[in-house]
């Protein structure tokens, strides 16, 4: 599959970049975050291609999980980056979604529920890709589930995930949206035939050590119920 939007690189921080997708003008937002390690916004770009060919500009920056702070001035200057510079780049308007895969999935959720990190902002809605919610998220340096028990009223959330999932049991996410649930929030769970790999149109490579696009028809297939989750949390 080959990316279906205008791709633009740029720097967000110094020595830290991220990849733009942008369609047509007047897009709403999605930031997109990686999982654990550095450098690896690659990774996200064929799903990032298929929801911007939706009507969606595409935000995925590099950030270093491996870094003092976990990453989180990674996470946070990317964040502050598109709220002040993604109307100008991809002439986006409208809502804005923060989503994440995996570790990334887990920081998005913590400063959704945690808003008072970045000064009271919340997005528009959350999307978490093949997370766990029962450790510490890189933002917040708390436990996700924990932070329910203080969070005021939260944007609507889609959880994402392989039922083969084998990295992060599909059980995470169904506990963290039933705790969502008990407290009567807008929450959606996604569940998608393949692993925690496939979730985002991508299969391992044990040569390379990292995840790559997808060759097989069935896993880009399954990662399309991603692709509709973002679009559908984005408004298209």
């Amino acid at each position: 599959m080959e990316d279906r939007a205008s791709r633009t690189t740029v720097e967000y921080a110094p020595g830290q970049q991220m990849d733009v997708y942008a369609p047509l003008p007047g897009c709403p937002t999605v930031l997109l975050w990686h999982g654990r390690g550095q450098s690896e916004r690659g990774v996200l770009s064929t799903l990032a291609s298929s929801v911007a060919a939706l009507g969606v500009a595409v935000f995925v920056p590099d950030w270093r999980s491996v870094a003092v702070d976990g990453g989180r001035s990674h996470l946070l200057a990317s964040l502050a980056f598109v709220r002040q510079h993604g109307a100008e780049l991809a002439r986006t308007q409208g809502s804005f979604v923060l989503a994440g895969w995996s570790l990334g999935g887990k920081a998005a959720a913590g400063l959704t529920l945690a808003p008072a990190t970045v000064g009271g902002w919340a997005p528009d809605a959350t999307v978490c890709i093949a997370s766990g919610f029962d450790t510490a998220d890189p933002i917040t340096a708390k436990i996700p589930l924990d932070l329910l028990d203080t969070a005021g009223r939260l944007p609507p959330i889609h959880l994402v995930h392989g039922i083969r999932d084998q990295i992060v049991a599909i059980e995470k996410s169904r506990a963290f949206g039933a705790a969502l649930r008990s407290r009567a929030q807008d929450v959606e769970l996604h569940e998608s035939e393949t692993d925690h790999a496939g979730v985002v149109m991508t299969e391992y490579d044990p040569a390379s050590g990292v995840c790559v696009r997808a060759k097989q028809p069935e896993t880009l297939r399954a990662g399309q119920v991603t692709v509709d989750s973002l679009a559908k949390a984005a408004g298209r």
